[in-house]
């Protein structure tokens, strides 16, 4: 191996470690709303799930018309597309950019009962031989595409590679009782990083990601459930890369201020992710975040429902009856995890659960310079 090709191949390493630092908050984005409070499956809001990053087939979403090209939030379409600003370090031998596209696919959770003569026969629920209820129920599988290319090889037609999941089926005896049988259906799309460079004097460009799912088997009549069957999920990226660094396109440096509002961000929006101050990376993210999203260190854990107080859901899980409870870790092997990790929360981590005092971060001076400062000087 020559060594440009073993340094590139160090680069690759440094930022996979850098995602792999950053994968607990993008874990939040991925299983958002995945299941809520009071976590069962007889719940009203489990019976409508999947809420953000979906990227569905074309012919479903656009049924009634073309899907609005809004920034992020709750909606389905069949594209997403993330614009965003960075800049080749001085002297930089081989500035390579590194993204990670995320997504859920969905997995279909079906209990049959063993009936009399061998036969099985579909159930909504059962009871094992080992006393263990089962539901029938929708899980996800988590998925993830790299894309890595140099910096100057996107430029022009850039990179496209197919993305998405293949279909499968599996059988889970549940002994005399009956079995499992969990299906998943191809999820097809492409994803297409570009570059382009800007009219200024360093090397900075726009940098262009779009998902999109290239599926033409779900038509405009399709059901709500048979779209998603076939669509990638929580759709999401982490954008890194060596040599590199990125600009935030809410409080960007006075020389991008021109080119952060030509960014046409679809249905995500991309933050800095890592120490307040920092630009090694980014999180495009379907939910609106601010720059430098972090995960509070009083949480003991993902409670899919970032929108409510860690606290708040610790108590009301508590709060359930056994029987509440049953159901809950008979629904989902994550709504067990959760339910598992409140009751044996020891008494001081749920007092720290309260509350907490934390410093402001500082206004950023509009006079700061420095490489990649405001005026641009490296």
């Amino acid at each position: 191996m020559t060594d440009t090709a073993e340094d590139a191949a160090d680069d690759t390493r440094r930022t996979r470690t850098g995602f792999e630092r950053a994968r607990a908050l993008a874990d939040t984005i991925l299983y958002e709303g995945y299941l809520l409070y009071p976590y069962r499956k007889s719940s009203p809001k489990n019976r409508v799930r999947w809420q953000f990053g979906i990227v569905a087939p074309r012919g479903w979403v656009e049924r009634e018309g073309p899907v609005p090209e809004t920034v992020a939030g709750s909606v389905e379409s069949w594209q997403q597309q993330t614009d965003t600003l960075l800049q080749a370090l001085p002297g930089a031998r081989h500035p390579t950019v590194h993204v990670r596209v995320r997504f859920l696919q969905w997995l279909s959770r079906t209990v049959e009962r063993l009936e009399p003569g061998g036969r099985f026969v579909r159930a909504e629920s059962l009871v094992d031989d080992a006393g263990t209820p089962w539901l029938s129920f929708d899980e996800a599988v988590p998925h993830e595409c790299d894309l890595v290319a140099s910096l100057p090889d996107l430029l022009g037609d850039g990179l496209t590679v197919p993305i998405g999941a293949a279909a499968e089926d599996s059988v889970e005896r549940l002994g005399e009782a009956g079995r499992l049988i969990r299906r998943r259906l191809p999820v097809s799309g492409l994803a297409t990083l570009r570059a382009q460079r800007l009219d200024t004097s360093f090397a900075a460009y726009r940098l262009r990601l779009r998902i999109e799912n290239t599926d033409s088997e779900v038509g405009p009549g399709a059901t709500r459930t048979e779209a998603l069957r076939r669509s990638l999920i929580a759709t999401h990226a982490l954008l890194g890369g060596d040599d590199v660094t990125w600009h935030s396109l809410t409080d960007p440096p006075d020389w991008a201020a021109p080119y952060t509002r030509a960014c046409q961000n679809i249905h995500t929006f991309p933050v800095l992710i890592g120490e307040a101050g920092g630009r090694d990376g980014m999180l495009s993210s379907p939910i609106l975040l601010y720059d430098y999203p972090d995960i509070a260190p009083e949480s003991p854990g993902d409670l899919h429902d970032a929108t409510e107080i860690d606290e708040i859901l610790s108590l009301r899980t508590l709060t359930l009856t056994e029987a509440e409870k049953r159901e809950a870790r008979a629904t989902d092997p994550r709504a067990a995890a959760i339910v598992d990790r409140v009751e044996g929360m020891p008494q001081e981590v749920l007092a720290r659960l309260h509350g907490a005092v934390r410093s402001l971060r500082p206004h950023r001076s509009p006079s700061g310079t420095g490489e990649g400062g405001r005026d641009g000087s490296a």
